[in-house]
């Protein structure tokens, strides 16, 4: 049986999102597979894919930090804010001019850079997928359509030049943010202050949370897991049975839905309490061994995080000596006691 939990994979250029979570649907013949974060098409690198009951995990993960490393072309500006748009704005020539001049330098672009540290506000791409009043604003943009973007507040951790190539008029820069922090609209923001337009000319994700490059999977291998070809209709050509992944071959790649969970605390329940927890009842302090307290249980936290994450704690049992996953469970301080808020396992 295929396991039920998440893949890191590297997803390659010219894939989107979405063809990631098709691949895994094809090669386990699960359909609940989603990501926890869009990845653009002409970006690589880590994107996690949840299987199964592991998609719902996903909202856990709003505090997760990510780690990008992004080149930026200056002179150049684009209605998609990455090369592979359509130009709207050229200024080759007094970009080289401004270079020569010493208006643009390394010490000026790591100056620049600084101001993006912390808490900023940023205006998102209109060619991206947040929605607005239900609809995908690149849905808006291909139609033509103008609708009015807020803008929004993200947090930067940290951010710094990494390589430069002035000749080229292009540097490469390594930041680390949180969730919904839109690079090409840093790269647009960046051009903006050195006075010559910009756009971003290439990006990798090196990390997502507890997710790193070095631990994924490429698109390729996993393909290649894939037994046999798939069955197509021999009149419409339409696939009418996957060619699927031998479960021994593909859960080694698969991590434990709780992986990720690392600002959660832990408790494990005592063994006559595992049921009741399951079904849905409430378990007292008492009837738990406390192992770890949340992150945020009195500290603050990057940016503005649902209250009950300050109490929410990782549920256990313990069988045969290990630990096995149960769910996700919030502490009342009024009455002292554990409820579930998802189960992922009964054990």
């Amino acid at each position: 049986m295929i396991k039920q939990g998440i893949i890191n994979i590297n997803k390659p250029k010219g894939y989107t999102s979405h063809d990631c979570v098709n691949v895994i649907r094809s090669l386990t013949g699960i359909k609940r597979v989603g990501h926890t974060g869009t990845l653009d098409p002409m970006a690589e690198g880590v994107l996690p894919v949840c299987i199964g009951s592991a998609a719902r995990v996903m909202e856990y993960l709003d505090l997760d930090l990510k780690k990008y490393s992004c080149e930026i072309l200056l002179g150049i500006e684009t209605d998609t804010l990455d090369i592979w748009g359509e130009v709207v704005a050229e200024n080759i020539k007094e970009t080289q001019q401004l270079i020569a001049e010493g208006s643009i330098s390394e010490d000026r672009i790591k100056e620049v850079l600084k101001g993006f540290s912390g808490t900023i506000t940023q205006l998102p791409p209109r060619y991206s997928a947040l929605k607005v009043n239900g609809r995908k604003l690149y849905e808006y943009a291909r139609a033509g359509e103008m609708v009015e973007i807020a803008s929004r507040q993200v947090y930067i951790n940290d951010i710094r030049l990494t390589n430069i190539s002035l000749d080229e008029r292009k540097f490469s820069f390594e930041v680390v943010c949180s969730k919904g922090t839109y690079i090409r609209s840093i790269c647009r923001d960046i051009g903006a202050a050195l006075k010559c337009g910009a756009a971003m000319s290439g990006l990798t994700r090196t990390a997502s949370g507890k997710f790193t490059l070095e631990d994924s999977v490429n698109m390729e291998d996993l393909k290649a897991l894939k037994q046999g070809e798939d069955k197509r209709n021999p009149d419409t050509g339409k696939i009418i049975q996957y060619a699927r992944a031998l479960p021994e071959e593909l859960n080694p790649f698969i991590v434990d839905v709780d992986f990720p969970l690392v600002n959660f605390g832990k408790i494990v329940l005592n063994d006559d309490r595992v049921k009741w927890f399951c079904d849905g009842g409430y378990v007292s302090e008492k009837q738990v061994e406390l192992k770890q307290y949340p992150t945020f249980k009195d500290g603050h936290p990057h940016m503005k995080i649902r209250e009950e994450f300050r109490r929410a704690y990782n549920a256990y049992m313990c069988s045969d000596k290990q630990e096995i996953f149960l769910g996700v469970a919030f502490f009342n301080e009024e009455t002292k006691s554990f409820k579930a808020d998802k189960v992922f396992g009964r054990g």
